[in-house]
């Protein structure tokens, strides 16, 4: 399911819209805005993988906060619906997956829709690309991003796990944090660097901080403090 975003300063067209959205089980709609201002407040409340949006708003418009949003770490992927056809050039301008038409086809829409989820397996692919050099056994190998569940760091060397195995690397957390954070890769704690996508339980305790698990990984995960607010913003909680 993607977690989408309706943005339209007609509550009819937001409404129509989600019934339509709704109807394809496909799509979650998280949130609605009425304005840009509110459309901020909700992505930053909710996160969202997709944000349907008009282009024709007051004050300012859909297509200014796509270019916005462009310059954000995970930018939601953009699909404009609006009734006018003369935007279209704009849009992809602002990289938009999609323009959509006003009324909406309901088979126009799914393939918006397919265009979203082809757009978010290409950035899994980015993440297959990047590797991180490691040290094992005596040899150097190369790990893809996507293969690490989590890092942590040990005096002054990094340890990366993955499913079956941890290795050893010589660059800092913090200097593999900043290599890995557009792949959804979170810092958690001073010690620890966690891949969102194995994060399979979110555990309160006491002092109001959180206890991670991951898929395939014995090992519990702390958060620290001062990252729980951000860590839940991240993963939608």
């Amino acid at each position: 399911m993607l977690k989408a975003i309706i943005v339209d300063d007609e509550p009819l067209a937001r409404s129509e819209l989600r019934f339509l959205l709704d109807e394809t089980g496909q799509v979650e709609v998280a949130a609605e805005a009425s304005n840009v201002r509110e459309a901020i407040e909700r992505l930053k409340d909710t996160g969202a993988d997709v944000m349907f949006l008009d282009v024709n708003m007051p004050n300012t418009s859909g297509l200014q906060l796509a270019e916005a949003m462009n310059k954000l770490k995970y930018p939601p992927a953009v699909v404009f619906v609006t009734a006018y056809s003369e935007h279209a050039v704009k849009a992809f301008d602002v990289n938009a997956v999609d323009y959509l038409v006003k009324p909406v086809d309901t088979e126009r829409l799914l393939q918006a829709i397919n265009k979203v989820k082809a757009s978010m397996v290409g950035s899994t692919k980015s993440a297959q690309k990047e590797r991180i050099p490691v040290e094992k056994g005596g040899k150097k190998l190369l790990i893809p991003a996507d293969k690490i569940h989590f890092i942590m760091a040990k005096d002054d060397y990094s340890y990366l796990h993955t499913e079956s195995d941890r290795y050893l690397s010589t660059v800092s957390l913090a200097q593999l944090e900043a290599k890995l954070e557009p792949y959804g890769f979170f810092r958690v704690h001073r010690r620890y660097l966690v891949n969102l996508s194995c994060v399979s339980e979110v555990d309160p305790v006491s002092g109001g901080t959180l206890m991670l698990s991951l898929t395939g990984e014995e090992e519990k995960i702390p958060v620290s403090r001062r990252r729980v607010a951000s860590l839940k913003k991240a993963l939608g909680l």
